[in-house]
């Protein structure tokens, strides 16, 4: 089962779609149980075959496999230091990017452990962090009309995290896995996102990155 932490979020239940669109089975987790379920509810809706449940951020962390943290950077830290037993053990892939923005211009917020994966790591010491998806538009991940077109950079320090989330990425049509390699360079792609986020604004678009020549 794949779990999101603050998955009632665009991006959270945006993954959340896509994944149970493959055949995952998904729990939505929220500090309001009432908000998970009417997530869980929507993306039901939209993938009726797969098996969605909400629930408490606690359960969904006790009862996934594979756990997302999809929740504000600011509530990152002290959401998963008090998660830490449940996520013990456990394959965590975190999609947050440290932003800010000032009107309407994105930038990063520098994290003091140098990228919110590795803050990520910090709080988790007994957990296989692994860094992903922060490049994808939730606006695309919640039309399922919409093809996802888009390379997914996955970071790492755990090799077998990394090759475990990879795969699971490429379940999503349009996504093409790239090993990205250890946590250190999870902070590069954080800033990718601002930089993407700019260009949208700019051009009233919604982009996403290729690597090309591998």
């Amino acid at each position: 089962m794949i779990g999101f932490l603050g998955g009632t979020g665009p991006e959270g239940r945006g993954l959340a779609l896509r994944l149970a669109l493959t055949g995952e089975d998904v729990v939505i987790g929220s500090r309001d149980a009432a908000r998970a379920d009417e997530a869980a509810s929507r993306v039901a809706k939209l993938a009726p075959a797969a098996f969605v449940m909400g629930a408490l951020n606690e359960e969904a962390a006790e009862r996934a496999d594979i756990v997302f943290i999809a929740l504000p950077y600011a509530a990152q830290k002290p959401a998963l230091q008090s998660l830490s037993r449940h996520l013990a053990g456990k394959v965590v892939v975190d999609v947050v990017a440290p932003l800010r923005f000032r009107k309407g211009v994105a930038s990063i917020v520098p994290a003091p452990e140098g990228s919110a994966a590795l803050e990520a790591q910090a709080a988790l010491p007994g957990s296989r962090v692994v860094a992903a998806f922060q490049t994808i538009s939730a606006h695309d991940l919640l039309d399922p009309n919409v093809k996802v077109d888009s390379d997914v950079i996955v970071c790492s320090d755990d090799e077998e995290a990394r090759r475990q989330v990879m795969a699971l990425s490429e379940k999503i049509e349009g996504i093409r896995a790239i090993d990205g390699g250890g946590l250190a360079n999870a902070g590069y792609v954080e800033g990718v996102t601002a930089l993407l986020l700019n260009i949208n604004r700019r051009y009233r678009a919604r982009t996403a990155i290729r690597i090309v020549g591998i």
